[in-house]
């Protein structure tokens, strides 16, 4: 079933029934509706959860709040609301510089362990540079005895368990440890610490890669992101410096290994002649708006069905159902169970055509998509999280498949839809792509972000105030475009 729980779809309706000031109990609604595919007064929920969060009330924890709102200020204001409540604690880094042989990073983490964070950063982790920095993991969840967790442990110097230790006693522990830059993968996502960042226990405190938006705390130094994910013109909406790598944001992992066995379409329950639509999103992630998009192109290509990620019965009855409102066949929605990662991977390869949702994208999802070399069309949006699928796509050579407009979307997705050689055409440049390409290239993200940690470190050595800045680039990416030249 879905994340929150059956107990929790019960009792929140409850709650708002009978007191809808609850903190958080708005957003923590919609949410599980959204979860579930239940759209009904759907947009007048949302106006009502913005207009709460624009006027300074705590109505929804920031995570489930970014598949909601459209506009970054808005996830600001949410952000700090969040925090608004929480006490004050005593800074436990008192202001000194450390001086170390290398620099010490800290990662703070409750993903430590077979999830998409870990699966993105277990390469970066792997290919540090040892004689410059040291490298000390906080792993803040649980343990599930999985093979990534295991590689992530021998790829750090020390892994430090730390799941049950109270927030101010694990501060305690990174300050002992004298921390030079603790990056923190978490944010506002389940088992977030931010009650140990709000302590501030290492000199430079950075957002990096677990939670798609502003942090919105003082406490809170950089942000890791790239000019596609947080132009210039957005910076004002984030409460910490923003930091541009050459490429894309994202961290991969080039040891990422597809299954050999590719299943056909018969095994993945897909007609064997169909153009096969995809989206393997959280069920959160789609909305009336880009369904209906959907629909139509389902209309449009007769010969076509959506395959969907299969993660609650109710979700999957009220999306037939939408379906057949819309004049589509429930049996054109296929629902695809969820697998090992590497048999998942290599499922994409029956699919067509990747369809992106907005206003919250395809992350890993997105990377998972290209690496199995499945195209994917993305409508670029207003926040990071609605545009990382943007920069994935740049990154891998593919900018022609970014629109700004669901308009452009829906256009885009049928053309490819009706032209078979377009879309071969689009599958044999990713492929070419992806071993040359800076999206799957780990050693080029690894030195562009320890050149971010390295400037980060010296202007805190030489008393400098965080500010903005970007990394230069190094090498060359030979990742070809439309035009034919090199990137």
């Amino acid at each position: 079933m879905f994340s929150s729980g059956s107990l929790k779809k019960l009792w929140l309706p409850m709650i708002l029934a009978l007191k809808s000031d609850v903190r958080f109990v708005k957003g923590d609604r919609l949410h599980i509706k959204l979860q579930l595919s239940d759209w009904t007064n759907l947009d007048a929920e949302v106006s009502d959860l913005i207009a709460a969060v624009r006027a300074h009330e705590a109505a929804t924890p920031p995570y489930e709040f970014l598949a909601v709102a459209t506009a970054p200020e808005d996830q600001l204001i949410g952000s700090r609301q969040a925090l608004a409540e929480q006490p004050a604690r005593p800074a436990v880094w008192r202001g000194e510089r450390y001086a170390h042989d290398r620099i010490r990073i800290g990662y703070l983490s409750a993903d430590l362990r077979e999830h998409p964070v870990a699966r993105l950063a277990a390469g970066l982790f792997e290919a540090h540079d040892k004689s410059r920095f040291e490298t000390i993991a906080f792993s803040s969840g649980p343990d599930d005895g999985s093979d990534l967790r295991h590689r992530i442990k021998s790829a750090f110097e020390d892994f430090v368990d730390v799941q049950r230790l109270s927030d101010s006693d694990l501060a305690a522990l990174i300050r002992r440890r004298e921390i030079d830059i603790l990056v923190d993968l978490t944010g506002f996502t389940l088992a977030g610490r931010f009650g140990v960042l709000a302590r501030r226990p290492a000199p430079i405190q950075v957002n990096f890669l677990g939670y798609p938006a502003t942090m919105g705390a003082a406490w809170m130094d950089y942000i890791i992101a790239d000019r596609t994910i947080i132009p210039a013109e957005h910076f004002q909406f984030y409460g910490e410096r923003v930091v541009w790598l050459p490429d894309t944001y994202q961290a991969n992992d080039d040891k990422s290994q597809t299954a050999e066995r590719l299943p056909t379409r018969t095994e993945c329950g897909l007609p064997e002649n169909a153009f096969v639509f995809c989206c393997f999103n959280n069920m959160f992630k789609i909305n009336p708006q880009i369904f209906a998009v959907w629909m139509r192109l389902l209309a449009a290509k007769a010969d076509s069905v959506l395959w969907l990620l299969k993660t609650n019965a109710t979700a999957e009855r009220n999306l037939r159902r939408e379906a057949k409102r819309r004049g589509i066949a429930a049996d054109r929605l296929i629902f695809a169970p969820r697998i090992a990662v590497g048999d998942h991977l290599a499922r994409h390869q029956q699919a067509d055509l990747f369809l992106d949702t907005l206003p919250y994208n395809a992350h890993t999802t997105a990377s998972d998509a290209l690496r199995a070399g499945l195209p994917l069309v993305t409508c670029l949006g207003e926040t990071f999280a609605g545009r990382v699928a943007a920069s994935l796509l740049k990154a891998v050579g593919l900018p022609e498949l970014i629109t700004t407009s669901l308009k452009d979307y829906e256009e885009l997705a049928l053309k490819l839809a009706r032209d078979p050689a377009l879309v071969r055409s689009i599958r044999d440049r990713l492929g070419r792509n992806r071993d040359a390409c800076r999206l799957f290239d780990t050693l080029r993200f690894t030195r562009h972000i320890e050149s971010a940690y390295e400037a980060m470190w010296q202007a805190h050595q030489d008393g400098r105030a965080p500010a903005a800045f970007a990394v230069a680039s190094v090498g060359r990416c030979t990742a070809r475009s439309d035009d034919g030249a090199m990137h």
